[in-house]
């Protein structure tokens, strides 16, 4: 039986707010499914709360008021956080993505969110 997660996209306000949205969707009260993005892309991988058969599917309903939340000036301020923790080698591009997104340009959180759904979970999302 096909497992389904809904992601209530009016409660999705920034990234952090993301973390909390999906691991309770997946894992119940506090739960924790990924507070990075690479944490996201691991458990999406398996073995932290959904079947182990892979039958889910994530429903993200009002999606559209997640793209507007996690949308050019959340990425920024995303971007604003990395700049200052990215090793010296990483500087330029992520400025460089910081710039973009200064701008209204560029992938935003939102991207970043659905394009590591897609590859790790293929199928598996509908945005509503």
């Amino acid at each position: 039986m096909t497992v389904t997660y809904v992601i209530p996209g009016a409660e999705v306000t920034g990234l952090e707010r993301f973390w909390e949205v999906i691991g309770e969707a997946v894992n119940g009260p506090d739960g924790y499914f990924g507070r990075n993005l690479d944490a996201f892309a691991d458990c999406l991988s398996g073995g932290y709360g959904t079947p182990d058969d892979r039958d889910f599917v994530i429903e993200w309903r009002d999606a559209a008021l997640s793209r507007r939340a996690l949308g050019h000036e959340e990425t920024a301020r995303q971007l604003r956080l990395r700049l200052a923790r990215v090793p010296e080698v990483n500087r330029a591009r992520v400025a460089g993505e910081l710039a973009e997104a200064e701008a209204g340009r560029g992938r935003t959180v939102f991207d970043w969110l659905t394009e590591i759904i897609d590859e790790r979970a293929p199928g598996t999302l509908r945005l509503l």
